[in-house]
């Protein structure tokens, strides 16, 4: 009996011939389409060796149809656009920071098309790739000089093997961090080839500890901010004027890694101790080093600015190079930063300041408009809006929240992850925060204009269980 229903299938010539099959040739190689074709008539015979029925499932027409829906979904881009419901700003695994549409435009522009990567355009001779951030970064920081490479931990490396390779860099004991993903301040300096000279205590590190482990082989003094933990109680610290004019006393270079990039004061936000760039240059650093994907809101990148005759040793170092910016990063850059140039516009058009100052009464709003239209999906059993608290994230200002606005959603005949996972799972994938057996969506970092997408992505996903 089986023999027999083996030879009602469709060979695979048959299924290539069909016209809907056809048509993939336009988008697909013709090795893929036979792929699909083998995987869908595979999948068949596998029915019928189990005695499943694949009445109807046969027709040539119908294969054909699963095999663009199969091809359909092996070639999705393997990075999809995300509607981040988390309230977490800068979710990493999210790719932290949206950039700014300047920025987005500008990698766009450098990416189809030639441009003046490193041509002055005036000479016609051949200039540095890192003028197109230098101005800028000097402008917005007070610093002699800039330049930058790809992230923070190539800063941090290059700066240590060019300032200090070979010699001892004096750091706190208690800002030896991990940045995450394992990267320990221990392990970059190892790396840079600086001899780590721990002082202090975790939680009490004088100036006087300094002093006292300068000595004929300490190459720098080095700061880093613990952007993502924090110590509290019986604490102190030393700030970073006084280890600057220690540094100038000694002749060594005071490197101050800020880490998340702050170019306006997070105050305004509500968040403290979160230091800016130009204040770090204004407390006498030698050289300040911070991320471009963070609180700066751009590409990711890792800024270096400070002293002129440093920058130029760096731009000099042969790890330059491995570690240097690619044409659509600068653009995106670029722009990113010239937004700066006017804070009130930088607050209105960088994603992340935007995200950060959106008034607590304005998400309410939104909350309560996504609710009354999420409301008209039946398979939803409740929709609710609650006051809530988000969090920056990306290792920045980590014990400090915001007050957000939130819809919990629960479906009348799904649980909470399976619906987690069709919305992730769906176009555009959806990220939520699951509580108390409820899909949590928080309006904080869902962008307004991705309000009603979010509503057919639960409408979508739920399809399926309307239909039962």
């Amino acid at each position: 009996m089986s023999d027999n229903l083996f030879r009602q299938l469709p060979s695979v010539n048959d299924v290539l011939a069909a016209e809907g099959v056809q048509a993939l040739a336009r988008d697909h190689a013709h090795d893929l389409i036979v792929g699909a074709v083998r995987a869908e008539l595979s999948s068949l015979r596998d029915q019928i060796r189990q005695g499943i029925p694949v009445d109807g499932q046969s027709a040539v027409e119908v294969v054909a149809s699963r095999v663009a829906c199969r091809l359909g979904h092996e070639m999705q881009p393997k990075l999809r656009t995300v509607i981040n419901a988390t309230g977490i700003v800068l979710h990493t695994n999210l790719g932290r920071s949206p950039v700014a549409e300047d920025a987005a435009k500008a990698a766009y522009e450098a990416a189809r098309s030639y441009l003046n990567l490193e041509l002055d355009l005036e000479t016609g001779k051949r200039s540095s790739r890192q003028i197109a951030i230098r101005e800028w970064v000097c402008r917005l920081t007070g610093a002699e000089s800039a330049t930058a490479v790809n992230n923070n931990a190539a800063a941090t490396v290059i700066v240590l093997r060019t300032v200090a390779q070979g010699k001892e860099v004096v750091i706190s004991r208690g800002q030896l961090i991990e940045i995450g993903g394992s990267f320990r301040i221990p392990d970059i300096m190892s790396v840079s080839g600086a001899i780590l000279r721990e002082v202090g205590t975790t939680n009490i590190t004088r100036l006087s500890d300094y002093q006292r482990a300068i000595g004929p082989n300490t190459g720098a003094l080095l700061q880093v901010h613990s952007s993502n933990y924090r110590i509290s109680g019986f604490t102190k610290s030393v700030a970073l004027s006084e280890l600057a004019a220690l540094g100038k006393k000694h002749g060594l270079p005071v490197i101050d890694d800020i880490g998340s990039g702050a170019l306006v004061d997070f105050a305004r936000f509500g968040f403290q101790g979160e230091p800016v760039a130009r204040a770090s240059i204004a407390a006498g650093a030698d050289l300040v080093l911070f991320s471009g994907d963070k609180l700066l809101g751009g590409p990711q990148a890792g800024i270096i600015a400070g002293r002129k005759e440093w920058i130029q040793k760096i731009e000099k170092d042969p790890l330059m190079r491995a570690f240097r910016l690619d044409k659509m990063t600068l653009a995106a850059l670029d722009a990113t930063l010239r937004l700066y140039l006017n804070e009130e516009l930088a607050l209105r058009e960088v994603p992340v300041l935007r995200l950060l100052g959106t008034p607590l009464k304005e998400l309410r709003q939104r909350a309560e408009r996504m609710a009354e239209q999420l409301r008209g999906i039946p398979a939803l059993a409740s929709v609710e809006i609650t006051e809530d608290v988000a969090y920056v994230g990306g290792g920045s200002l980590p014990d400090q929240s915001m007050k957000s606005w939130v819809v919990e959603i629960e479906a009348s005949s799904l649980s909470d992850s399976e619906l987690a996972l069709r919305l992730r799972l769906g176009t555009p994938a959806v990220m939520a925060r699951l509580r108390g057996g409820k899909l949590v969506l928080d309006v904080r970092t869902i962008f307004e204009h991705q309000e009603m997408l979010l509503v057919e992505a639960v409408r979508k996903a739920l399809a399926t269980t309307e239909n039962q």
